[in-house]
C-alpha cells in the first residue's frame, strides 16, 4: 500500500479551512454536499424511492445477482448527508458485492433528534421484509454515524422480534455519544478531520439533553448478542478509533462472529477514497467479499 497515497491524503484533509464561527447545519449540508459528493460508480444505475416511509435511492449494479439486498446508512453525525452524498460509496460496495442496494435518506437532527435516525432505520428495514424480502438474503452496512446507526437498527430489530440479517459491516462507526474513548484525546492530534469538540457539538445537535449512553444511540453500552456476524473496519488516525474497538471487542464477548481491521495511518471513512487510495480499495473488497460470504453461506443454508 502506498504510504505516499496516505501522506498526500492527510495533508489534503489538515489543509481544509475552518471557520471560526461555527457554520448553521444548513451551511454544513451545503458545504459537504460540494466537498463529498462522488458519483456512483459505472454500471450502477441509480433510481430515486421510497423505503419506510422514507426517501430513498436504489443502487442497482449492473452485474448485480438476482438475490441479496444492501441496506446503507450514510454518515454525517446525525446531522449532515444524505443518500447522494454517499452514492459513491454505497455504489462501490454494492458493485463489488454484486448486490442491489439502498441508501436510505434517514431524518436529521436539530429538527429531528434521538431516536428520529433509529425510527427510520428500523421501518426501513421492516419494510424490507415485508415486502418480501428474506432477512438471510439482506444485509446491512453504514460508515460513521451511519455505522452507529447500523448497529442501533439491529438492535431495534432484535427489540421488535424481527429477525437478524446475514450481515453487517461498519465503517468508522460512531458507537458512543458520549465521547467516552482514550482515543477521543489520544487521537486527536493524528486525526486530520475531527477534533473531540467537532464530535461533541454533533452530539449535542442528536441528543441535546437526553440519555447519551442510550444503548440506542449509544451502542457501544447495548448487549449486543444475537447480532449478525459483523465486520468493523476504522483508521487508526482517528478520534473514533476506541468506538471500533470496543464495539468489536463487545461484540465478539456476546459471541457475535466479529471482525476488525484497523488501518495504520489512514483517516475517517477512509473506504470514501476509493479509487485515489489502495487502501480504500482493498478494504471495499474486503468488505464486499464478507457480505458476498454471508449471503452465501446463507443460501446454503437454505438449500
Amino acid at each position: 500500500m502506498s504510504q505516499q497515497q496516505r501522506q498526500a491524503l492527510d495533508a489534503l484533509l489538515r489543509s481544509a479551512p475552518r471557520s471560526e464561527t461555527p457554520p448553521t447545519p444548513a451551511q454544513q449540508r451545503a458545504l459537504f454536499a460540494t466537498v463529498m459528493t462522488r458519483p456512483a460508480p459505472e454500471g450502477v444505475v441509480t433510481r430515486k424511492t421510497v423505503l419506510g416511509g422514507r426517501p430513498a435511492l436504489d443502487l442497482a449494479p449492473a452485474k448485480a445477482a438476482d438475490r441479496g439486498r444492501l441496506l446503507y446508512f450514510h454518515g454525517g453525525g446525525y446531522v449532515i448527508g444524505a443518500p447522494d452524498t454517499h452514492v459513491g460509496i454505497a455504489g462501490e460496495l454494492a458493485a463489488r458485492a454484486g448486490i442491489r442496494a439502498t441508501s436510505v435518506d434517514y431524518r436529521l437532527a436539530p429538527e429531528h433528534p434521538f431516536p428520529a435516525a433509529v425510527d427510520d432505520g428500523l421501518a426501513a428495514y421492516r419494510d424490507l421484509l415485508d415486502t418480501g424480502a428474506d432477512p438471510r438474503e439482506v444485509v446491512v452496512a453504514g460508515d460513521s454515524a451511519g455505522g452507529g446507526l447500523t448497529i442501533a437498527t439491529l438492535l431495534a430489530a432484535r427489540e421488535a422480534g424481527l429477525p437478524q440479517p446475514a450481515a453487517a459491516v461498519v465503517f468508522s462507526p460512531w458507537v458512543d455519544l458520549t465521547l467516552s474513548g482514550a482515543s477521543m484525546r489520544t487521537k486527536e492530534d493524528a486525526d486530520p478531520i475531527f477534533t473531540a469538540a467537532d464530535v461533541r457539538a454533533y452530539a449535542d445537535l442528536y441528543v441535546g439533553a437526553g440519555d447519551r449512553s442510550h444503548p440506542l444511540a449509544s451502542p457501544v453500552f447495548a448487549d449486543l448478542s444475537g447480532l449478525p456476524p459483523l465486520l468493523v473496519q476504522v483508521g487508526a488516525n482517528e478520534v473514533l478509533l476506541d468506538d471500533a474497538v470496543r464495539l468489536a471487542g463487545r461484540a465478539g464477548a456476546a459471541d457475535v462472529e466479529t471482525t476488525l481491521e484497523i488501518g495504520p495511518g489512514l483517516p475517517h471513512v477512509y473506504q470514501s477514497e476509493h479509487g485515489r487510495l489502495d487502501e480504500a480499495d482493498a478494504a471495499l473488497d474486503r468488505a464486499a467479499r464478507f457480505l458476498a460470504s454471508r449471503l452465501n453461506a446463507s443460501a446454503a443454508q437454505q438449500r
